[in-house]
């Protein structure tokens, strides 16, 4: 599926593509939700209706990838009630097979991330992600998501990169196609982001279901 000797750099998302993404929907969408409850004395359906209202209001800003936007925003401990759920965080099969095959055959790595900076550092703690990237690149660093087109030529300006000769595996059909918008040459998807979960549609992309597929 991938000719490797037509790329050199290797662009990678992380949550629900390197890494399971079904911590993040359980945290967003069961434990932030009965934290919330309990601290509000509402119900759980009560309180997660209104967080799911809130949540549809800043998606695919950065504030929705914020830990420090929602622990203002809700009044929670947001890092905290992370590490409660954190034995959830697990990384897709054969993903670090692939890392270690990459880097032996030379193609540049980098990890780039709407995650906030300290689920990073959660997420590493928890995982041996950390280590096989030459670089790791959060969109709060540069001010703008992934989804929008200022974050990859921001990112081109830092980790100047040949676009032509760059892949980018992603689980968000709205990054990718920003990505393909900048001019990213190599474009995948990730069929099922949550391991708990169906597959997703994948859009117009080329997707896989298994990091094994494109083992170089």
């Amino acid at each position: 599926m991938i000719a490797w000797d037509q790329i050199d750099t290797l662009l990678l998302d992380m949550d629900g593509t390197l890494l399971d993404l079904h911590y993040d929907n359980h945290f967003w969408l069961e434990h932030v939700p009965r934290r919330y409850a309990e601290a509000r004395g509402l119900g759980y359906e009560a309180a997660r209706d209104e967080l799911l209202g809130r949540y549809k209001k800043v998606e695919g800003t950065l504030d929705w990838y914020c830990v420090d936007y929602w622990t203002r925003e809700l009044g929670l401990d947001i890092p905290l009630l992370k590490q409660e759920v954190d034995h959830l965080i697990a990384i897709h099969p054969h993903v670090l097979d692939f890392l270690r095959a990459v880097r032996s055959i030379k193609k540049r790595t980098l990890l780039v991330t709407n995650a906030h900076g300290k689920a990073i550092d959660l997420k590493f703690r928890r995982t041996q992600l950390g280590g096989h990237f030459d670089s790791v690149v959060c969109s709060h660093d540069l001010r703008v998501p992934k989804e929008r087109a200022g974050f990859w030529h921001k990112l081109q300006a830092a980790h100047p990169f040949d676009q032509a000769r760059a892949l980018l595996i992603d689980d968000s059909l709205a990054v990718l196609r920003a990505a393909r918008e900048h001019g990213i040459g190599h474009l995948l998807a990730i069929r099922k982001p949550d391991s708990k979960l169906p597959e997703k549609d994948v859009g117009e992309f080329r997707s896989i279901r298994s990091f094994q597929e494109i083992m170089p």
